[in-house]
């Protein structure tokens, strides 16, 4: 099967790229669900907040790799040729287009199981896929 690169071309594509750097430096592209989890849990944030996406992508409170210190930071600058981060585009344009099912049951905040930030204490969870876990 031979995957068709998607470049870059209007605002709406910029966008689509942005959103799949996050959701790839967070994710790596682990698998299918865990990228259409966090896109849709960007997509509820933006929704939830009435904040716009390019807002939400760009918290570094929410999203560890957008801290420059972070170990997730290098995968921003991912080859955008990748398979993988090709997978997390085609997610990303998905859900811009409004065909993104809610993949993480009204989730607008997450963070991985190995870490436990100070706003998840008193909330409890309400999916955990690959690792992630998400909060309404």
């Amino acid at each position: 099967m031979q995957l068709e690169l998607i470049e870059a071309q209007s605002e709406n594509m910029t966008l689509a790229y942005m959103v799949a750097r996050v959701v790839y430096a967070e994710t790596l592209a682990k698998s299918l669900r865990v990228v259409e989890a966090l896109t849709s849990m960007i997509f509820n944030a933006a929704e939830h907040d009435i904040k716009n996406i390019r807002h939400v992508i760009s918290d570094a409170h929410r999203f560890e790799s957008l801290n420059s210190e972070s170990t997730r930071h290098e995968f921003l600058s991912v080859d955008t040729s990748r398979c993988d981060f090709q997978m997390c585009l085609r997610v990303a344009q998905t859900m811009l287009h409004g065909n993104l099912p809610d993949m993480c049951r009204h989730a607008t905040m997450f963070h991985r199981v190995e870490i436990l930030p100070s706003w998840a204490v008193a909330r409890g969870y309400v999916c955990d896929i690959d690792g992630l876990l998400f909060y309404a």
